[in-house]
């Protein structure tokens, strides 16, 4: 049998046999990170909040206890937040995707002259759409009993 021929039979069997190719999944995870990559610069650096909004779902469930669900939640505490805080600004330092769950590393000044927050922002989607939120928020301390950092 011709190599051609072994790879062409060896597909038909994974597909045969309901297996999904690896690069499938790689290509979904690649489209959500870059989604939410996407929301998060348009919402938190160019406070763009109609762009952003098109990131969502027909849903929007928001588990950061100063939001309301949906769109409107999401616009009214983003709205607040550019208007308490003009100058702050988002550096988004990882981004890891797994299945329909995208997790950013951000630091977050929401000052220039301040040392910031480390955030971790945990998206899940739906068909490449935005439809659940979580935040977890630590400030940046000016000392630390390590040289590690925050990121």
């Amino acid at each position: 049998m011709t190599d051609r021929r072994a790879f062409g039979f060896s597909l038909a069997a994974a597909a045969a046999a309901g297996a999904t190719p690896v690069h499938a999944a790689d290509d979904v995870r690649e489209a959500n990170k870059r989604t939410v990559l996407a929301f998060y610069d348009a919402a938190l650096n160019r406070s763009n909040i109609d762009e952003a909004a098109a990131y969502f779902g027909p849903h929007f469930i928001q588990h950061n206890p100063r939001s309301k669900d949906g769109i409107e939640g999401f616009r009214s505490l983003l709205q607040d937040v550019k208007k308490q805080f003009p100058g702050l600004r988002s550096d988004v330092k990882s981004a890891f995707a797994d299945g329909d769950f995208v997790i950013l590393h951000v630091h977050v000044k929401l000052q220039p002259e301040e040392l910031g927050l480390a955030i971790v922002e945990i998206f899940r989607l739906e068909h490449g759409k935005i439809v659940e939120h979580w935040d977890v928020r630590q400030p940046i301390p000016e000392t630390a009993a390590n040289a590690n950092g925050m990121f």
